[in-house]
């Protein structure tokens, strides 16, 4: 194999966050629209930035029941359709998406292939500057409305092709057997789009009429919410709840406490509080598996981390079990992979150094030299990180017997990923990937890969990537998946990164490094 100068190396935690229910409080959710009604909810929410699925980076989970995916995942790993009656390929680059007869939006235009054909060009236009845009790009025609210099040379996607009402055709630049994962609902760039989207795209931004089980009341209004209802058309799963009320919040742990007070339903724990949410709620706390992945780097331009049996001591020395139960009240699932279990066909099980053993790591550490001088870990300062770090640093200075081992946090998350980006951390440092659709492509190709996107890893191996090509060409799931797993395992003969658990999350993981 030949493989780049630099590799990573981890031994942190995914940090989850946790959907909790405080019994349904009817009408006591914010005053932005209407009344939750006696079997309604109501959830606490970031404001959002935008509520048009391609633009949006922080409205995900009204984004999410506004409108209705082409795909869904369980969380057995199972594939079935909603808006779509298929999607099929015999090459894994000419795709056609069949779409359900008699959909419509909330304002009664027919859902057709035009509607995503519109909503798709709409994202991958450059100009238009929409956050989904790069959901988009496997597809044929991307790099013209996205040039790297100069004006685009086209408009719309030469990739998309709409035969009739209910079909589409879609050319991928390259193969892409995973092309129906990415159309599953947190990959909100693949969402359709009416007419009037483009009519008045600042009108429709706050008041969005979309094609899902729930419909807006009213426009959003600023740092107060809207109640959402059940739009009594939808042609899928009807939803249980009569309406939604989302509640801004500018703080999670305000929303905390408005939970344990009965004002929320629904909120996402903050880190701070997982050590308590137990002994709070009860079984009132919920928690599902999410694919994010959270791990340390290491510099291998420093000599001292460039042999894998110093990568395995440090991952070895690390007790996740018991900084999982003592900091975040065992609400962790400590991995034994790098793939999360919540990712289609993801195997666990196959990293060994992900096992705490302090005397094979003690072992290890001496047959790769020993260490010299101080090991850091960077990590972003006001995250809730602080007492992870504490105790990953202090289980290396015990198990380990490295004297000099020091957890430095940034002023903010700012300053950290200026230093990350900049290539000016030195030791160890936190790093972050959460996958936008359960595909093993996505982390894999995300994180281990020279043009995955991830600036928190620099792995290149040419094994590695022969693989992850061969499965993406692949025309059979099985044969995918094993091809992803193999890749996963030459990945893990190097140990680049060693993840420690698996997040569950109320709110979708978004694609990102280094946090």
């Amino acid at each position: 194999m030949r493989r780049s100068p630099m590799l990573t190396a981890s031994a942190g935690f995914a940090l989850p966050l946790v959907l909790v229910l405080s019994g349904c409080s009817g009408g006591s959710g914010g005053t932005g629209g209407d009344a939750a009604g006696a079997d309604g909810f109501s959830v606490a929410v970031g404001e959002p930035d935008h509520l048009t699925p391609g633009r949006t980076t922080i409205g995900y989970d009204q984004v999410r029941v506004l409108f209705a995916p082409l795909v869904k995942v369980d969380d057995k790993g199972r594939t079935s359709y909603v808006q779509a009656e298929s999607v099929t390929s015999a090459d894994a680059r000419h795709w056609t998406v069949k779409l359900r007869s008699g959909w419509t939006f909330h304002n009664g235009e027919p859902v057709t292939a035009q509607s995503y054909a519109d909503a798709w060009n709409a994202t991958a236009y450059g100009p238009n500057g929409w956050a989904g845009n790069g959901q988009l790009a496997g597809i044929e025609g991307y790099e013209a409305l996205n040039p790297a210099e100069g004006k685009p040379k086209a408009r719309t996607l030469s990739g998309l092709e709409v035969v009739d009402a209910t079909t589409l055709k879609v050319t991928l630049s390259s193969p892409d057997s995973q092309f129906p994962l990415r159309l599953t609902p947190n990959q909100t760039g693949f969402y359709p789009l009416p007419k009037a989207a483009f009519e008045n795209p600042e009108a429709y931004d706050k008041n969005p009429v979309g094609n899902g089980p729930f419909k807006m009341t009213s426009a959003w209004k600023a740092d107060d919410g809207v109640t959402v209802a059940a739009y009594d058309d939808y042609r899928g799963t009807r939803p249980k709840a009569s309406a939604i009320t989302f509640k801004s919040y500018a703080d999670l742990n305000t929303a905390y406490t408005d939970a344990l007070a009965g004002n929320t339903d629904v909120v996402g724990v903050p880190v701070s509080k997982y050590g308590q949410a137990k002994a709070d709620f009860g079984d009132r706390l919920h928690t599902y598996e999410a694919p994010s992945l959270e791990f340390m780097t290491l510099p291998l331009k420093d000599e001292r981390y460039g042999d894998v049996r110093l990568r395995k001591a440090l991952s070895m020395a690390i007790d996740r079990d018991a900084v999982n139960k003592a900091i975040y009240g065992g609400l962790y699932t400590p991995a034994t992979s790098l793939t999360p279990p919540s990712e289609v066909g993801a195997q666990t099980g196959v990293c060994d150094a992900c096992v705490f053993d302090p005397a094979a790591a003690g072992k290890l550490l001496a047959a790769a030299g020993g260490w010299s001088g101080e090991l850091t870990i960077t990590y972003p300062g006001g995250l809730g990180l602080d007492e992870l770090y504490k105790a990953v640093a202090n289980q290396i200075r015990q198990n380990l017997g490295i004297d000099e081992v020091r957890a430095t946090p940034t002023a903010d998350w700012a300053e950290f990923s200026e230093k990350v980006l900049g290539k000016k951390i030195t030791g160890l440092s936190h790093a972050h990937w959460g996958a936008l659709y359960p595909s093993m492509q996505n982390t894999l190709e995300g994180v281990f890969t020279e043009s995955g996107g991830c600036q928190c890893s620099n792995y290149a191996d040419e094994d590695v990537d022969a693989l992850l090509r061969r499965a993406d060409a692949a025309t059979d799931p099985a044969t995918a998946q094993r091809l992803y797993n193999d890749a996963q395992k030459e990945i893990i003969a190097d140990l680049p990164v060693s993840r420690s658990s698996t997040a569950a999350t109320s709110t979708p993981a978004r694609s990102g490094c280094p946090g």
